[in-house]
């Protein structure tokens, strides 16, 4: 199983890299293979200081071991100790233009114990905007339902739930941004339909993304609009470092650190009780995108 999982992601990873590459149009992606010592490797692909974006990476990991590390057996007890494989790729994109939205994406597979092993899917994909667009938002969510209405009309207000859920900020009482899909220890549809909704999420998501920047990446901006987006990344540094079950596991599992964190913006400010003006563009991401919408109409 691992071995079909493992060909579909380091394909996409070069789909993506490539389309980026396109999108950017001044700056490719440097490739950086490494090696764990306890088993396995991975990909990391990172482009800096381009045109359209400041960083982005897309990470492809394979790792093993011989006792799973305890962020991923927090849900399943019964697997601590167990032997294991871990396939993935993960990516996360800052934009240059304040006006163009972060965004970050992962798709996985885990394999536990030896004998009988037990196995199952996670990711998704969530946006991140800092002077949002309604339309935009909508458009997001659209592709992210599209993708899961095929597997059943329950997936998507599922999976948008769960993706509000766990991208939220419990000590500043917000969301990270305005969602998307997420969802975990997948293998309820046997791993045939698990592994075909998994590839559809997957290739959904330049189709949810691309048609954003491209309509924003041109917007003017200044220091103002700048400003704000360092000070708000200040909170995607937050979420990753204190609560993100990918930075736990590979940190846990002794995976490469400069690989885990290059989801880390390559600026960022904090500024200390600072409040945006009341009415202001700023004031309105607060006040209208960072909690949990019904952006489709739907009942989620």
């Amino acid at each position: 199983m691992i071995d079909a999982v493992k060909d579909y992601l380091t394909g996409l990873q070069n789909r993506i890299c490539a389309e980026l590459e396109s999108i950017d149009g001044g700056a490719t992606f440097g490739c950086d293979t490494w090696t764990r010592p306890a088993g396995g490797g991975g990909d990391s692909r990172v482009l800096k200081q381009g045109e359209v974006f400041e960083q982005a990476g897309v990470g492809f990991s394979h790792v093993f071991g011989e006792r799973m590390p305890p962020s991923a057996t927090k849900n399943r007890p019964e697997l601590a100790g167990k032997a294991f494989q871990a396939v993935g790729v993960s990516l996360v994109l800052h934009p240059r233009n304040p006006y163009v939205p972060t965004t970050h994406a992962n798709l996985r597979f885990f394999t536990a114990g030896q004998r009988k092993p037990v196995w199952w899917f996670g990711g998704g994909f969530d946006l991140t905007p800092y002077y949002p667009f309604h339309e935009d938002v909508v458009h997001w969510h659209r592709v992210a339902r599209a993708a899961c209405n095929p597997f059943g009309d329950d997936l998507y207000p599922r999976y948008k739930k769960w993706c509000d859920e766990y991208f939220y900020l419990k000590h500043r009482g917000e969301t990270r941004g305005v969602g998307g899909l997420f969802f975990d220890d997948l293998n309820e549809f046997g791993f045939d339909k698990s592994f075909e909704f998994v590839r559809t999420v997957g290739d959904s998501f330049l189709k949810a993304y691309g048609p954003i920047v491209e309509k924003r990446i041109s917007h003017r901006y200044g220091d103002r609009q700048r400003q704000f987006q360092l000070y708000r990344r200040g909170r995607y540094v937050e979420f990753n470092l204190i609560y993100d079950r990918g930075t736990l596991f590979g940190l846990q599992s002794g995976g490469r650190t400069e690989s885990i964190l290059m989801s880390l913006p390559p600026m960022v400010r904090w500024e200390y009780d600072w409040h945006p003006e009341p009415g202001s563009p700023e004031d309105a991401l607060y006040e209208d995108y960072l909690r949990p919408r019904d952006w489709l109409g739907e009942t989620t």
